[in-house]
Parts: C-alpha cells; structure tokens; sequence
C-alpha cells in the first residue's frame, strides 16, 4: 500500500512538472490567419473595416454557410466576398446568381474576377505602385492600386470606379439585383485601410450596393467556412487542456500498473524454472541409449517413495511385501490386478534387459500407480 501511495505521489509531481514546462518555458506562437478574414488582426486581414461597419451598422455579420441557405427573396442584402481562396463550382455560382437574382446584391473584390459571374478581364503591361482613382460623379480619390487587371465592360454596365489604364470596378443589374466587382481587395486590409483614400474608396463601393438601406453579410464561407471545422474549433480549449491531462494520466495509471496490450509473451525463464524440462531431457537420453531397464527401476523407487510419504510405507520392503498394504489402500483396482503388478515388476526388474516394447507397458502400469497414490 505504501509503495503505491508513493508511485502515485511520483506520478503527481511528474505530471505538474510537465505542465509547468508546458505552460512557462514553451514560448508562445502567433496565430496565423489567412488572408482577408473577417475576425483577423493581422495585417491581411479585415477586422478592422468589419469592426468599423459593426460599430456603425450593427446588422452586419459573418457568413459561414453555403450559399445554398442565401435568401431566395428580395430581402434587400448585401454580402461582401472578398479574394475568394477558390473559384465556387457550378452548382454554388448559381446559387449565388440566385441570390442575386432574387433583389439582393454581392460586392466582389477579386484581384482577378475572371470565372466569376461571367466577368471577363484585362491584363495591363505593368502594375501601378500609385494612381488617381476617378468615380462616376467626377470625385477624386489617391491609392495604391497594385492590381494589373481591369475590367472588361458593356453598354450595361455602370463604371464606378476607374483610373487611366481602365475600370478597377463596375456595377451590373442581373435580375432584380446587383453585382458589384472590384479588382482591389487590399484596400480592405488592415495594413491598407487607412492609407490614402482607401476608406472612402471601399466606403463608396458600399454605398452603390446599398450598404445603408439592408443587412450586410461577409462572405467567409469561401474562406474555409463550415468546410473546415474540427475538434480545436468545436470545442473550448480549456476542455481540450483537461482532456489531454486526463489521456496523459490513464496511460502514466496504466504504465504504473503494468498494464499491456497485445499477445501475451511468457518469459523463458518462468517456463524454464517451473517446468519439466530436465525430465524431458533425461528421457530422451534413456530412450536413445535404450536404458530401459534403469528407466523402470527409478520409476520404480520413485512410486516407492510416494508410498514412504503418503502412507508410511518403507521403501527397503521389497514388492512382495507390499501386497497387503496396497490392497487394503488401493481402492480403485481389484485384489487380483496387484497380485499381478507385484508379481510382474518384481519380474521384469530382475531381468538383464528389457525390451521398448516392455518399458511402454510397464512404464504406463507404474504410472497409473503413482497417480493412485498421488490423488488420495
């Protein structure tokens, strides 16, 4: 009990040192984020403008799900997709188009919007470290557009914003609805967002897709949203911290314990102490040099000490002594079978040589007798 109460006052401090070790000298990392994430500090991302747009208008919010669950009626929304990581599939586009479609309007900022919603694009000679941006209603605007993508327009299309290689961004009618594209995702970022005139930029974009007037959605779904969730985002990390000290604590109880999985593995020497290995051995070696007769003679003395131990009878008596004694103990065999035995191993002890034949069979007739004496 003792050494038990001390292996597990050993195990405790063990465990408390680790967790210390855990805790104080693992210095601690950053979180990464990708790019243009609603709820990401770093530099690429937009917490910031989201944050902004919070305070203002508190309707807006994050949107993680597919656009299969979009509204299908003209509830006047507007929803922000900035940089997707990938292009949706078919199947998803056009339920964005029917999102769209319906009365509602999506902002895209996309670098290259090129296989999004059918837009088609321009690649300029070189990109631009710095230009004049120009509205629709003449206003002008200081950036840095680094973007060498324009965009391609129709008679249909309204030009929002553009400079003097091109459109860097448009607005559509599709449906009842509207699409807004952008080619310059970065004046978003938080790093970007206050810089020059990029604030009145995007806030300007906002405003021709009716930012004021609806709810305001930020696509994250095409950041990773519902498709990339697992056990450090389902559950609170305080449970994940106990769960792994309860995991570390069953396998250091099990170490302790001695507890093991798997095919048992006896070791030789337990086998080797207890077992009849030398017996094994010492028959062999009778059998290939045809002792048989010195065989039956030392079964023979060893069933007449069993008869010493059990029952008191002297081993210097000879057989023939013997008869009356084993059948007044012998129960299990008739008077005339031990005449028999008596008279048969006095025989074939006395002879030169006995033959294979006659040790089997008196080898198994002594060993019926000292499981008789050993069983009572």
């Amino acid at each position: 009990m003792k050494s038990n109460i001390k292996a597990w006052i050993w195990l405790a401090v063990l465990l408390a040192l680790f967790i210390m070790t855990g805790v104080f000298l693992t210095p601690e990392k950053l979180k990464e984020y990708p790019a243009y994430l609603s709820d990401s500090p770093s530099p690429t991302g937009i917490k910031a403008l989201y944050t902004y747009l919070k305070d203002e208008d508190g309707s807006v919010e994050r949107w993680s799900f597919s656009p299969a669950r979009l509204s299908d009626t003209d509830s006047n929304q507007l929803l922000i997709m900035i940089e997707p990581f990938s292009i949706p599939d078919g199947k998803e586009m056009e339920e964005y188009e029917n999102f769209i479609k319906a009365g509602n309007t999506i902002l895209l900022f996309k670098k290259n919007p090129k296989g999004m919603f059918d837009q088609k694009s321009i690649i300029i000679d070189k990109g631009i470290d710095g230009s004049i941006i120009h509205d629709r209603d003449g206003h002008t605007y200081h950036s840095n557009q680094t973007s060498n993508v324009r965009l391609e327009t129709t008679s249909e299309d309204t030009i929002l914003l553009e400079d003097r290689d091109g459109t860097i961004a448009l607005k559509s009618n599709v449906g009842k609805g509207h699409l807004i594209v952008s080619t310059s995702p970065d004046w978003m970022t938080n790093e970007n967002i206050l810089t020059k005139d990029h604030l009145p930029l995007v806030l300007t974009l906002l405003e021709s897709g009716g930012a004021e007037d609806g709810a305001i959605l930020v696509d994250e779904y095409l950041h990773g949203g519902e498709s990339q969730a697992s056990v450090a985002t389902l559950y609170p990390e305080w449970l994940l911290v106990l769960l792994l000290q309860f995991a570390i604590l069953t396998l250091l109880s099990l170490w302790m314990k001695g507890k093991r999985y798997g095919g048992v593995i006896t070791p030789r020497e337990e086998m080797v102490r207890f077992s009849d290995e030398r017996i094994k051995a010492l028959a062999a070696w009778y059998l290939k040099g045809r002792q048989y007769k010195a065989s039956l003679e030392i079964q023979s003395e060893y069933v007449r000490h069993l008869f010493q131990e059990r029952w008191g009878i002297p081993t210097g008596k000879e057989w023939p002594e013997l008869k009356e004694t084993l059948e007044r103990r012998i129960k299990t065999m008739s008077n005339k079978e031990i005449a028999s035995f008596i008279s048969g191993i006095k025989n074939v002890l006395a002879k030169e040589y006995v033959n294979k034949q006659e040790y089997i069979m008196w080898s198994k007739k002594i060993e019926l007798f000292r499981k008789e004496v050993e069983d009572r």
